[in-house]
């Protein structure tokens, strides 16, 4: 079971508040140490699913207090090693043991959602890598350019924001995910005049259309982004199911379009949208299922309806999207 060490600065007069949680019943030791000013520094050694818990109540407690602050940091080992947690019991227990805590999984995905020098370089490597595994029809090259992932960060950001009802985050997210698109459609494009697309080349033939198997698809890259954030497993790796359903078909839509194969490129944009649509529904449904949700109840009220008001917005497009597809006859 992975840990966490909490540390918090707080006045030396509340020290005996932290008796008083709930979440210290979960806490595996715990160590006080005086500073300055009549401040005082709590460390607490945590199991990761716990620490959520116990920062909803700790922060509530303090946040208006001045000087207080807590710290989050992981730990890799610990002896003596602490002793095995109980089985969860119920089932929001078992939704958090799912997953790592509310505060480390937003620090993580919204930093993937900044736009950066790194960032605008990944999008155009990896769409010129992909361009090209796309025209050589080599399915090794496709992949090994979605292993730098550059639109997962933004996607599952978008999700999280939607869940969360945060707002911020999520102009955030859809101004990374419009910098990130702009900049593979420019290059793609660039590519598709300077080079003669074979629209029957199979890689890029395959992206024309929509098919019951790229819904499914779709569906599977949302969740399993999700649970590359979630779970704490190598987001790079997990995230690659979303890149594959994302980039490779708006770069075909580009590279189409520049050589004038505008039906075929009309697909293209077909299946990017239907994907757009699943990946970010799957996501919020992934949020929702492992129980994560704001910290106070009128945020948490604030962001049920916007998850709502989302999850409906999605299945109507998808519903519109699908009937589109079947009556054109390539669905």
């Amino acid at each position: 079971m992975p840990l966490r060490l909490v540390e918090s600065i707080i006045p030396n007069a509340s020290l005996s508040v932290f008796d008083e949680l709930r979440g210290m019943k979960k806490v595996l030791d715990r160590w006080e140490e005086p500073l300055h000013d009549d401040k005082a520094l709590v460390r607490m050694l945590v199991d990761a699913p716990d620490v959520e818990q116990l920062l909803d109540e700790l922060v509530p407690r303090f946040s208006g207090v001045e000087g207080f602050r807590v710290m989050l940091l992981p730990v890799e080992a610990t002896l003596p090693r602490p002793p095995e947690p109980e089985q969860a019991v119920g089932p929001g227990d078992e939704k958090s043991a799912a997953r790592i805590n509310r505060e480390e999984l937003y620090s993580q995905i919204s930093e993937s959602a900044e736009i950066s020098s790194v960032f605008i370089a990944q999008v155009i490597i990896a769409t010129l890598v992909a361009a090209v595994g796309l025209m050589r029809d080599d399915t090794a090259v496709i992949i090994g350019a979605m292993v730098i992932a550059p639109l997962l960060g933004p996607n599952m950001s978008l999700s999280l924001a939607t869940t969360l009802g945060d707002r911020a985050l999520a102009k955030r997210s859809l101004k990374a995910n419009l910098v990130g698109l702009t900049l593979a459609f420019l290059a793609s494009l660039a590519i598709g005049f300077i080079f003669t697309i074979d629209p029957n080349t199979p890689s890029i033939a395959s992206r024309t259309g929509v098919s019951g198997g790229d819904i499914i698809l779709a569906l599977a890259s949302g969740c399993a982004g999700v649970l590359a954030f979630t779970s704490g497993a190598p987001a790079a790796l997990i995230g690659v199911m979303v890149a594959v359903a994302l980039l490779p078909p708006f770069v075909v839509f580009a590279l189409l379009l520049a050589s004038g194969e505008f039906h075929a490129a009309s697909g293209a944009l077909m299946l990017v949208a239907t994907n757009v649509i699943c990946v970010n529904l799957a996501g919020v449904v992934t949020f929702v299922v492992q129980g994560l949700k704001p910290s106070s109840w009128w945020e948490a009220k604030k962001a049920s309806r916007a998850t709502r008001i989302a999850v409906v917005s999605w299945v109507v497009l998808l519903a519109m999207l699908v009937v589109l597809i079947w009556m054109g006859g390539d669905y």
